[in-house]
């Protein structure tokens, strides 16, 4: 026996084939905005911006490369030290978070050449899903965040966080 059926049923039926095909999410991706780098003559330096994660589930930041510099790696303060952050730093689902001078960051280390302001580099963030991120960032001048770092690649550094956001260095402007 053959069937058939009438074209308003097989439109129907094409229809929730694709809406039901529109139900598998894509892998959640992060925004930035406002990202700019501390200018720096040589050494190290870092990486600050505002990322978002508009989607339903937490994303991980684990690592990243850039061609400016021989390594970057994500680090926050914590009791006034900076330190590589274990895990890497989590963008918690729909919500935004910022990196900046006295929090966490992204460190770029042993840079090819001087950063100088005016200039924009790119970094690129591994995400713990596998994808990546690309952060093009602006270079600026900026007078806080002036760490000491020793040739171990362990640094000096007590830090204040004044009311108004801007990091004070051993107390002092």
């Amino acid at each position: 026996m053959i069937r058939t059926y009438s074209p308003a049923v097989f439109v129907a039926t094409l229809g929730l084939v694709v809406a039901l095909s529109g139900c598998q999410s894509a892998p959640a991706q992060l925004e930035v905005e406002n990202a700019w780098a501390k200018a720096a003559e040589s050494g190290m330096t870092a990486v600050f911006a505002d990322i978002s994660n508009p989607g339903g589930e937490d994303i991980t930041m684990v690592g990243g490369t850039t061609d400016v510099a021989q390594m970057v790696e994500l680090h926050e303060v914590a009791d006034g030290v900076m330190q590589q952050k274990e895990g890497g730093i989590v963008v918690p689902a729909n919500s935004t978070i910022s990196l900046m001078p006295g929090a966490d960051h992204i460190m770029i280390m042993g840079l090819n050449g001087p950063l100088l302001a005016g200039e924009t580099i790119t970094v690129t963030i591994e995400l713990d899903n596998g994808d990546t991120l690309e952060v093009t960032a602006d270079v600026r001048d900026y007078q806080g965040a002036n760490e000491e770092y020793h040739e171990s690649g362990e640094m000096d550094m007590e830090m204040d966080m004044e009311h108004d956001g801007e990091m004070h260095q051993n107390g002092t402007e």
